[in-house]
This record gives structure tokens, sequence and C-alpha cells, in this order.
């Protein structure tokens, strides 16, 4: 995540209750104060800009300070507040990155609209974990590419029998060459999946196949993945039994429902 920080802190259920906030003449008064209250860690002016709660909603593993650094470095280069109709947008960097909590307009003056900001940030939090499923996928083509350099057959299984190397990927020894695969596609922690998405080797009588799918659909994913020894990866919206759909997927065999993802 980009901005833990700034993510963790509107990270709401849209049901939350809706609690007071500090109101602004401007938008750019209130883009100004956040930025004022992160770069000086005043817990107090949080709250008051984004309501009671939004400690309880920042990152498990707790606020990354280099995140918070890189946010106040791009806002000392170059920032503005961009303003349509009754909405508005804090702009920083030379990248133009987007801070997900917009500011709006209301009777009381401008504040920060949490709502909206959970809604965003859901939203870019899957688009980050469908190209992380992507780009694990292709790791899988070269992974297994490299398998059968070394053992003149495709693997089965991710993850090896303990003790053997017959999966892509097992304990390397020190000096040992590491195996295809990383440990990244088992996590330590079960349920988790890597990066909200879920794995698995399908059968392939002429190769290899793959396909992954969300976590949990609708939260850490939307679209489904399949891929071959081709190199080439479809996707799929499988709905809200993606994974019984995906785990009864018996061959590679992708149909007009599956379409191809860009290069």
């Amino acid at each position: 995540m980009k901005r833990k920080l700034l993510s963790g802190m509107v990270l709401f259920m849209l049901s939350a209750p809706v609690m007071a906030q500090q109101s602004f003449s401007t938008p750019a008064q209130a883009t100004d104060a956040l930025t004022k209250a992160i770069s000086e860690q005043n817990e107090s002016a949080m709250t008051d800009l984004l309501g009671e709660n939004w400690r309880d909603f920042l990152p498990p593993e707790g606020v990354d300070p280099d995140a918070v650094d890189r946010f106040l470095r791009d806002w000392n280069v170059r920032h503005t507040t961009v303003v349509e109709g009754d909405k508005a947008h804090l702009v920083v960097g030379d990248n133009g990155w987007q801070l997900p909590i917009p500011v709006i307009k209301t009777s009381a003056g401008w504040q920060f609209d949490i709502k909206e900001g959970a809604e965003e940030i859901l939203t870019r939090e899957i688009g980050r974990n469908e190209l992380a499923a992507i780009e694990a996928l292709h790791a899988y083509v070269d992974a297994q590419q490299s398998y059968f350099a070394m053992n003149q057959k495709y693997a089965q299984k991710i993850v090896s029998s303990k003790g053997k190397k017959d999966g892509l990927y097992w304990p390397a020894s020190p000096g040992e060459a590491p195996s295809p695969l990383g440990p990244a596609f088992s996590p330590k922690e079960p349920g988790t999946g890597y990066h909200g998405y879920r794995f698995r080797i399908l059968p392939d009588n002429h190769g290899f196949a793959m396909v992954a799918w969300p976590v949990s659909y609708g939260q850490t994913g939307v679209m489904s993945f399949v891929i071959n020894q081709d190199d080439k990866v479809y996707q799929s919206d499988l709905g809200s039994d993606s994974e019984q759909k995906a785990r009864a997927l018996a061959a590679y065999s992708p149909d007009k429902n599956w379409q191809p993802v860009a290069p």
C-alpha cells in the first residue's frame, strides 16, 4: 500500500456512525490542516479532522514511517487542491498522487468525507491485488520453466513435500541455489493468501496451468485469472462463488466468459 498511514486512517466500515468533524471555509484549508496534523503527528487534530474512530482503522502492522515521509516529501515538491463542484481532492508530487479521502462541501463548510474515502481505498486495494495476482501468475510460468530445465517434467504442486524437491518451492540450505518459486505462495498465516488471492495448479495434458481467485470476493479482489505455458493471462468475474467455481475447474480451458488481459 503506497500510503499505509493515509489509507489506514479511512478504512472505516461504510456503516460507521457519522462523527462530528471540523469544517473549513475552503477545501485547501482542510487539506493543509490534514497535512499539518500528519507532519506533527497530532492525534488530537486528526480526530477533529477525521472523526473519533480513525485510530481503529490503522493497518494491523501499524503506521509506516516511510509512507508518511514520502507523502510529506511529495507535498513539499508540489501540492494542489483540485475542486470540482462540491467536491475537492488533494494531489501531491510530480506523479500526481491523489489522496483517496475527498473534501466535500456541506452546510457547515468543507470537511473530509470518510465514507467515500473508504470506498476509494477499497477500489485501489482491489486493483493492486489484481495486478499482484497477474504478476504472480507470470512468475509461476517462469518457475515451471526453471523446474522443467532441472527435472524434464513440470511440477504438480506449489510447495514441495517435506525434505523433497517435488514442488516449485522448497527451503534452500545455506549455499544451495534457491527453489524456482519463492515462499510467498504459501503464506505463514492460513487463509490470508498472497496479496488477497489464492492459487491452484490446474491439470493440463499439454503443459501446465494455474488459476487464481480472490480470498474474499469484492473485498480483496473481483476478477479471477488463469494462465498456462503460453504465458497469457485470461480473466473472468466469477461472482460471489468465485472460490467454489475456481476450485471446481478440472482443466485449463477458458471459454468465452474468460477475456484476455492486456500485456
